[in-house]
């Protein structure tokens, strides 16, 4: 099985680069591919898909992955499901009986930086400075509910003990701390649910959400 990977940064291609081998293993081959902005992956989505239509061997699986940002999440959701259903493929919302999916579609909520948050001990072995106790503070105890914008926040976090001084550096961040994240413990329910969507692509059980 190979798994094709359209997200919308670099930041997240750099993030999955560590993050899905621990997912999928060593025996599945992926590829991703980055459209450099939310935007641009929404506007060629279509005919990207179209494009896999016309030569997609069976084995092949494709996963879209984008922030909600400050968009309507079921909105969104419904716009990536059209997209898939339009081009004739068979999307896990839209999977009957026992026939295998081949797209899956999935937000980040609201941004990738919360996933980073849903795994404090990755966080802290990449910045040794911030507290291994931060999960405990009211601000941080749901990863996708953070106010203030979650990058904004890890921008002020990591300046605050030193790092990042310049501004967010978000390749650096998603290379820092996906090194370290273990998929099974993190606490983002975003990202539960697309670690687990991930299982059932390649046909392993998913895992509880906690």
């Amino acid at each position: 099985m190979h798994i094709e990977f359209l997200v919308e940064e670099p930041s997240t291609e750099e993030a999955l680069k560590n993050i899905i081998p621990k997912i999928i293993g060593q025996q599945i081959t992926f590829r991703i591919h980055n459209f450099s902005g939310k935007r641009n992956l929404l506007k060629n989505l279509p005919n990207r898909l179209k494009g896999y239509r016309n030569w997609i061997p069976e084995d092949y699986r494709i996963v879209i992955l984008i922030n909600r940002d400050d968009d309507d999440c079921h909105e969104l959701k419904k716009q990536l499901e059209t997209f898939a259903s339009d081009t004739g493929f068979i999307t896990k919302s839209r999977q009957q009986g026992n026939v295998d999916f081949q797209v899956l579609n999935r937000i980040a909520i609201e941004e990738l930086e919360a996933w980073f948050f849903g795994d404090i001990p990755a966080l802290t072995a990449a910045y040794p400075r911030i507290s291994r106790n931060l999960h405990r503070k009211a601000k941080y105890r749901n990863p996708d509910a953070i106010t203030g914008g979650t990058w904004e926040t890890m921008e002020r976090l990591l300046n605050w003990h030193g790092y990042h001084k310049g501004g967010l550096q978000k390749i650096t961040l998603a290379k820092d701390v996906s090194f370290y994240m273990e998929p099974i413990l993190n606490r983002s329910r975003s990202f539960q649910v697309f670690r687990n969507g991930i299982l059932q692509l390649i046909q392993h059980p998913p895992i509880a959400l906690f």
